[in-house]
């Protein structure tokens, strides 16, 4: 019983920062992320792909991002044409079997993340990371907006070479035409192990779209990534 109002009192305090910042964010704007010109200069794919990886005979990948809450991530990369499913869990840490009470201290080294499965052939990799650092603001360490620390990381967990190789030259390529005001702080690590993330936190959006923070917060933001990306969207 004490776990759980722990629990519900963290949702609460999360419901209520994120609502103050949406305010504030209304009126003074927010200067980290990229406009709308920005994700239009995010460089063409086949610019970055070394010809050697051209190619993929795949027909599910995986893909392991963190870039904030996940309850925000889940719905924007579900609107996206060839991803299969999007789970939230937590990944990059030592603790085993986290669960979000404990994530939440920031003591288990794991981050909020999203695992995806896709179809190559309708979206690729590259697409993903594409929609990853425009949805987000990959500058702020251990940071996105009011969530603060290290499991909101901005994060890319790689689980092959390609996907390494591809992550770091369009993280590099980001910084060279500095389309966002200050530097790329993401993480590339290899991944681990996923970990997924408790009942109530799967298909959050859909599920609790009436919500403050569903209306206030995500809906806005899912608003603004479907505008931008409307090519890619199911």
């Amino acid at each position: 019983m004490h776990s759980q109002l722990l629990s519900l009192l963290i949702l609460i305090m999360k419901y209520i920062t994120q609502i103050v910042l949406f305010v504030v964010i209304s009126f003074a704007g927010c200067t980290g992320q990229p406009t709308e010109k920005a994700f239009s200069s995010i460089p063409d794919n086949e610019n970055l792909k070394p010809d050697s990886l051209m190619n993929t005979s795949q027909s599910v990948d995986t893909a392991t991002f963190g870039n904030g809450c996940f309850w925000c991530t889940e719905a924007i990369f579900q609107s996206l044409k060839g991803v299969a499913t999007v789970t939230s869990g937590y990944s990059g840490g030592q603790t085993e079997d986290p669960d979000y009470k404990s994530v939440c201290t920031g003591q288990t080294g794991h981050a909020e993340v999203i695992q995806i499965t896709f179809d190559p052939s309708v979206i690729s990799f590259e697409e993903l990371l594409e929609a990853f650092w425009a949805s987000h603001d990959p500058t702020t360490l251990n940071r996105q907006g009011a969530d603060v620390g290290t499991q909101y990381r901005s994060v890319i967990f790689y689980h092959n070479d390609v996907q390494r190789k591809l992550a770091s030259e369009f993280k590099e390529h980001l910084n060279q035409k500095k389309v966002f005001p200050s530097p790329i702080v993401t993480e590339i690590s290899p991944f681990t192990k996923f970990y997924k993330a408790e009942n109530y936190h799967q298909q959050y959006f859909n599920l609790n779209g009436s919500e403050p923070y569903c209306t206030f917060v995500i809906k806005p933001k899912l608003d603004k990534f479907k505008k931008a990306f409307h090519d890619k969207l199911k």
